[in-house]
């Protein structure tokens, strides 16, 4: 993936790791478009930035993706990457039947979303030099968080979909997943101030290093990450479960 030169569409970019990537790939040469419900967010990310735009999206509503893409590539004809980042994420108690209200908006949201605004775009996207899709997963792709069933779920969907797309999209799209750890934002109340939470600076800072590296890695994972990307691997997998299940 091109470090600067770029015209990027980031989801969920009014707050956390959007945010911080969004500002960070506009300070490289970029230009940037932030998306999501709050658009106060959005212009507060943008704000003072020339080249960094804000859009209303929902990546719940499946009724405007499709016109959400095309004012967008109307806008951004130059548009040739895709970040997938825009996710939510909710504690349920499985342990006996529930109101499945929050597990249908994950689901939504967090995978029906990205599928959708792929869809939408791909044909463009495909169509453009140097394009790339990066979707945003989870540590929790690997090894789940029993109180987010629904969430961990989802982001191991998003893995296996990225996979797939990857092997169809070659030569054609670079495809990458960034699977972060359990970084400081405000995805879950508290979470921006959690002891043992990667800081949010510090995440972004590694990321961006990651994504420069030529080539691209297709999987971008800090080092906090890599206990949970490599569980399997390593024959912790039971281990790290346990301990998640404590929290």
């Amino acid at each position: 993936m091109k470090t600067s030169g770029n015209t990027i569409l980031v989801t969920g970019g009014g707050s956390g790791i959007g945010r911080a990537l969004a500002q960070r790939w506009h300070d490289s040469g970029n230009v940037v478009i932030v998306a999501g419900r709050r658009v106060e967010a959005l212009e507060e990310t943008a704000s003072g930035r020339d080249n960094l735009h804000a859009m209303a999206f929902d990546a719940e509503d499946s009724g405007a993706i499709d016109s959400f893409a095309e004012t967008l590539v109307g806008r951004f004809p130059e548009l040739n990457v895709l970040v997938n980042n825009a996710g939510i994420m909710r504690t349920e108690d499985a342990t006996s039947r529930r109101d499945l209200t929050d597990a249908e908006q994950t689901i939504a949201t967090n995978l029906l979303g990205p599928i959708r605004l792929t869809n939408a775009l791909i044909d463009h996207l495909a169509a453009q030099a140097d394009s790339a899709l990066i979707n945003v997963t989870s540590g929790l792709a690997f090894v789940p968080l029993p109180a987010a069933p629904t969430y961990s779920a989802t982001k191991a969907a998003m893995h296996s979909y990225t996979q797939a797309l990857r092997a169809k999209l070659a030569g054609k799209v670079e495809v990458i997943e960034l699977a972060p750890p359990a970084v400081q934002t405000e995805l879950t109340p508290g979470q921006s101030t959690r002891a043992g939470y990667q800081p949010l600076e510090e995440f972004a800072d590694e990321v961006m290093g990651l994504l420069a590296q030529q080539p691209t890695p297709p999987e971008i994972l800090v080092q906090n990450v890599h206990p949970l990307r490599f569980a399997e691997r390593d024959r912790t997998f039971e281990e790290r479960l346990a301990f998640l299940a404590q929290h």
